[in-house]
């Protein structure tokens, strides 16, 4: 499998936790975690079951609100703001699953990814002509980029429904890249696939990654996609950050081998 190469350690920080607390109850799922997403690098976020990993991701996208702590997308403030208003600063997720729509095909599926950036009135778009013909042709080019650059033209018409698992989350993954993000969350993509499957997404991402430069959080529990994909590894453990490094430093920290890999490492 191709490697990723290893960004800027100096790079420009484009979403960053300071200090977040999320409590459900009198359950802490989240205990003081900071954490900085650099410019075109991949940071995995590791740990065990119940160890916070996607509460952290539902801070970061907005669908949880942090009790104390900040979180910044390109230097403003974004806990507080709506989900639909984090996308629209440029925040896109896939989620563990798939939550595209079975009925409608590829293409249309991947076009709800658009939505953010269409402007034309409803009346407009009734009609179809002049501002909205010309942006659904605009629309519609970026999606035929997207659908070559994950190899899926031959199924372009085809309803989601029908297709294998791998090639939905591939859908998935399409429509998250339609929305243009400034950054993109993926919260355990190969969960559920063979290892044909996590081969072929695997290399997508590293596709993605030179395609858009863009910075790619990830949680999954593959620790061999994690080593391969990762610049750099956060690892949670019982909802606090307990170490931060390279692979390399995260396979040798003591700290992470007692709590998560298990003594005697990978």
């Amino acid at each position: 499998m191709t490697t990723a190469s290893t960004p800027d350690a100096q790079g420009e920080i484009v979403l960053s936790a300071h200090n977040v607390l999320m409590q459900f109850g009198g359950i802490i799922a989240l205990n003081d975690v900071s954490l900085d997403v650099r410019d075109n690098e991949l940071l995995a976020i590791i740990g065990p079951n119940g160890a916070g990993k996607s509460s952290l991701m539902n801070c970061l996208s907005g669908f949880y609100r942090p009790k104390k702590g900040e979180i910044r997308l390109d230097g403003k403030g974004i806990q507080g703001l709506a989900v639909h208003e984090i996308a629209q600063m440029g925040l896109a997720r896939t989620f563990q699953g798939t939550h595209i729509f079975s009925g409608m095909t590829v293409i249309e599926n991947i076009m709800v990814g658009r939505h953010l950036h269409m402007r034309s009135t409803l009346m407009q778009s009734f009609f179809y002509f002049g501002a909205a013909r010309r942006e659904e042709i605009a629309h519609r080019e970026a999606v035929e980029e997207i659908i070559e650059l994950l190899e899926i033209e031959s199924i372009r018409h085809q309803p989601v429904g029908g297709l294998g698992y791998g090639l939905r989350k591939r859908v998935d993954l399409g429509r998250a890249l339609a929305q243009d993000p400034k950054i993109l969350l993926m919260d355990e993509p190969m969960a559920g696939m063979n290892t044909e499957e996590k081969e072929d997404l695997a290399r997508f991402i590293l596709d993605v990654r030179e395609a858009k430069r863009i910075p790619v959080v990830l949680v999954e529990h593959d620790m061999g996609v994690v080593m391969d994909l990762a610049d750099r590894i956060a690892v949670l453990d019982f909802g606090r950050k307990i170490a931060e490094g390279t692979p390399r430093e995260i396979q040798t920290n003591p700290v992470v081998l007692k709590a998560y890999l298990g003594e005697g490492g990978q």
